[in-house]
């Protein structure tokens, strides 16, 4: 067996059966659910109490259709209208600011939850006031605005002469069906959402396995440093060895985390019936998957390698976090526009490969001969970072109380 798969293997078993790694391994899941699907869950549940609106409504004309509306529209479970509108025209104020100073003592004193000001030129404007103690439930003033659009388009209709029921018949909305079409003339359904998803989903796995794991690989390579058993452990492999046995084997570790979570995440997405993610490009998405890793914990070993304390690699990592999560800038616009020129150009320098054909793949797979070529670009990059950052530890061993400079570490590459 070649030295570096003993180190790998020895760097995973030790590593895997820490108390850590386990906790992390199950609490993760129940952060991101308690996290992600608990307030989703808490701000789409139905409203349980009728919430009183106060509308002033300058026009004189719509707070009855807007509350037909409302009724029609939106009502808690057990059958109540889920809003009722208070007219606040009173005769005693005659001024706009009365009124708005009636409005502002009645939520004060929480008579109403807040209060709709609909000014004479509605209809010029298309502008209309909702005051309240609370203006960040987004849900509900989302509400307002579609129902008081609705209302206002039929009075128009109806001032133009037209039957606001026929036209909504004619009106009807158009649902584009999207079918993604191979290379070969093969058809599959699929939406932007899926598509998506299954992108940002790699992306987002890699990116937090580079965060979560790149200290620890710093921090495991200034280890063998400080440690005394270092000259040992030279003496029984090459520094090339180490490092790369290092490389494989924490990757490897949090390789079987992500795939722990992503066996979560398939079983979930099988269960519910909702295809979010496209099986079919899964193994290639793969392949960039584990290749980006290896090369990114490439990276992280080689800039840990000349380091020597701990507060140094703290420093060091922040920087390189910001750089290599950098490509996720490019999200949109390879979503976009994925044949571009300049996409496919940036799509061989090995930072961006990973990324760009994570997000590339899903929706209009590449041609082979660009498959071949990053996969080589990647897999020979990783290679050559390995090199290098055995390389560097095999000469930094030998430095203490000095961090060396970038034109050293270039001056012990050429010479190695």
């Amino acid at each position: 067996m070649k030295k570096y798969w003993s180190v790998a293997r020895w760097e995973y078993l030790e590593r895997v059966k820490t108390k850590t790694f386990l906790f992390g391994l199950f609490i993760f899941p129940v952060i991101m659910i308690l996290f992600g699907g608990l307030p989703t869950l808490l701000a789409t549940r139905p409203d349980t109490e009728t919430r009183v609106i106060g509308v002033i409504d300058q026009t004189g004309s719509l707070i009855e259709s807007l509350q037909k509306k409302l009724d029609e529209k939106y009502k808690l479970p057990d059958g109540q209208p889920n809003y009722v509108l208070r007219n606040m025209t009173d005769p005693r104020f005659t001024t706009l600011d009365e009124l708005k100073k009636y409005g502002n003592e009645m939520v004060a004193n929480e008579a109403i939850t807040g209060y709709l000001l609909i000014g004479k030129d509605l209809y010029d404007s298309n502008l209309v006031e909702y005051r309240s103690e609370n203006v960040g439930n987004i849900r509900d003033i989302e509400r307002f605005s579609s129902s008081i659009r609705e209302v206002v388009t039929e009075k128009k209709l109806i001032q133009e002469g037209m039957d606001p029921a026929r036209v909504k018949k004619l009106s009807t909305s158009i649902e584009i069906k999207t079918i993604k079409l191979s290379k070969s003339g093969g058809e599959e359904e699929s939406g932007f959402g899926q598509i998506f998803i299954t992108a940002y989903l790699f992306i987002m796995m890699l990116m937090m396995l580079i965060l979560t794991s790149g200290q620890i690989l710093v921090r495991s390579v200034i280890e063998e440093k400080s440690n005394r058993i270092i000259e040992i452990l030279v003496s029984s492999c090459s520094a090339t060895d180490l490092m790369v046995g290092k490389i494989l084997g924490l990757s490897a570790l949090g390789l079987t985390q992500i795939g722990f979570w992503f066996l979560i995440a398939a079983v979930v997405t099988l269960q519910s019936g909702v295809a979010l993610i496209s099986f079919s490009s899964l193994p290639l998405i793969l392949v960039y998957f584990l290749l980006g890793y290896i090369f990114y914990a490439a990276i992280f070993v080689a800039v840990g390698a000349p380091l020597t304390t701990e507060q140094e690699a703290q420093q060091f990592t922040q920087y390189l976090t910001i750089i290599l999560v950098m490509p996720i800038a490019f999200a949109f616009v390879a979503i976009q526009n994925p044949e571009a020129v300049w996409i496919k150009v940036l799509s061989f320098f090995p930072l961006l490969t990973p990324t760009l054909m994570v997000l590339r793949i899903p929706i209009s797979m590449p041609p082979l001969w660009e498959i071949i070529g990053t996969i080589t670009v990647l897999l020979a990059s990783s290679i050559f970072m390995m090199w290098a950052a055995g390389k560097i530890f095999r000469l930094g061993i030998l430095i203490t109380g000095k961090r060396p400079t970038i034109g050293e570490i270039v001056h012990w590459l050429k010479r190695a």
